[in-house]
């Protein structure tokens, strides 16, 4: 319970160990937390808006980049309220499809300052697997990048997500695109 001490809790638990159920345990079930308040908000309020959040350096394009807590917070608040804009609320489950940039940790952010649950899925999987993933995890959206860049080619994403979605039994209502310069993608109107 002494490490917990250092998280700003909603509510506070009052024992760390939930044996109640035993072999299958549980922590802090009577508490609650927001995750990106504690990763972001907090630090922010502590006058550490100005300090590197994200240390960005991509061996691929050769883009390096840090964003400061005080970006962090206002990219996250911002793709959270476009997700509470879309109807995805506390709860509601969110596939991030996305290549390893900082735009996914703001997805992630943005995903647990709302409630929702995400699952992360690895950017550049096959439509088949994608599709798969969208019938298991029955997500009201999916947040993804453009494209994913490797040494020696780049991969539209954009093509594999509207194949999965064909494929897939579940139909998420909402796509949020990221658009990297290497590869932007085609939105269909109404649910890109």
């Amino acid at each position: 319970m002494q490490a917990a001490n250092a998280i700003d809790w909603d509510k506070a638990p009052t024992k760390a160990l939930d044996d109640s159920n035993a072999p299958l345990y549980e922590w802090y079930t009577d508490s609650m937390v927001n995750t990106c308040y504690n990763a972001v908000d907090r630090h922010v309020e502590a006058g550490h808006g100005t300090r590197a959040a994200i240390i960005y350096d991509s061996p691929i394009t050769g883009v390096k980049a840090t964003t400061t807590y005080g970006e962090l917070k206002t990219q996250t608040a911002q793709l959270a309220g476009a997700l509470l804009a879309k109807g995805v609320t506390k709860g509601d489950r969110v596939v991030i499809y996305m290549p390893m940039v900082p735009e996914a940790l703001v997805a992630m952010l943005a995903c647990a300052r709302i409630g929702a649950i995400h699952s992360v899925v690895f950017g550049g999987f096959a439509a088949h697997e994608l599709a798969v993933r969208l019938n298991d995890a029955q997500p009201k959206a999916i947040l993804a990048g453009s494209c994913g860049v490797e040494p020696t080619r780049v991969i539209a994403y954009k093509p594999l997500i509207d194949a999965a979605i064909e494929l897939a039994e579940h139909k998420p209502e909402t796509v949020i695109i990221f658009q990297r310069d290497q590869h932007p993608a085609d939105l269909i109107p109404g649910r890109d």
